[in-house]
């Protein structure tokens, strides 16, 4: 384990992270997704792709990385990308994987692969509840009944921060298609086909958006990757230039 304080926006950002085959050349490194931190992508791949340097990073407010600013996904890549430029490593030039969240995160740093494990970043339709939910805590707000509005919250969310609230309704509704669309390199799209929280279709379009991509999907919810390492590394090793 290892930390890097680094300097974006005039804030400094202390981001935790960890180094596996350190003596490699060729470099992958390992985004997770919103809410989770760098040892769920370490039970999945820390023991595959052993011809590679493996990074795997706590993105700040997660994992041992702490936040205190209210951010957007565009920040996130921007820490990102200045963090590993510290470390001396071009994003440009090496392979990036990204968990949901960190789909849209990897995406943006426009590495010369990239590997997309359920992203996040195409708008789905919300279920009646949830729009429901969305209208009553904007009447609540509107009234100064912020504490109301906090119970309304999903399980997911109700234990963050205020700050990593706010930064959580930033990200979770972008629109991230023309990012996809501008992405020109070679992409591995894999999925869950069991996916609820970034369904299959969205996997579909994400692979249809990104011209140079290849999809597959196995049999799994949103952590289907842990599970299907071995074949998502062969497909990765067979698909190196």
């Amino acid at each position: 384990m290892a930390i890097k304080t680094i300097e974006y926006n005039n804030n400094n950002f202390s981001i935790n992270y960890d180094i596996i085959n350190n003596e490699k050349e060729k470099i992958i490194v390992f985004l997770h997704g919103w809410g989770s931190n760098k040892e769920v992508m370490k039970q999945a791949f820390s023991k595959q792709l052993k011809e590679f340097k493996h990074i795997y990073i706590d993105m700040p407010g997660f994992g041992k990385s702490e936040n205190s600013h209210i951010l957007n996904t565009i920040d996130y890549a921007n820490i990102m990308k200045t963090f590993l430029e510290n470390i001396d490593i071009n994003p440009n030039d090496v392979i990036i994987a990204g968990h949901s969240f960190g789909g849209k995160v990897a995406t943006t740093l426009m590495p010369k692969l990239l590997i997309l494990l359920s992203s996040a970043g195409i708008l789905e339709e919300k279920s009646a509840k949830t729009l429901l939910t969305i209208r009553m805590a904007k009447i609540f707000n509107r009234f100064g009944l912020a504490k109301v509005t906090k119970m309304l919250r999903s399980q997911d969310v109700n234990h963050m921060s205020q700050n990593m609230y706010e930064t959580f309704k930033n990200v979770v509704d972008e629109n991230f298609s023309e990012y996809f669309k501008g992405y020109y390199k070679d992409a591995l799209i894999f999925w869950g086909d069991k996916d609820t929280a970034t369904t299959l279709d969205s996997g579909k379009t994400i692979n249809s958006l990104i011209k140079n991509s290849q999809f597959k999907y196995y049999d799994g919810d949103h952590y289907f990757f842990i599970k299907n390492s071995d074949d998502i590394c062969d497909i990765i090793i067979k698909n190196i230039k």
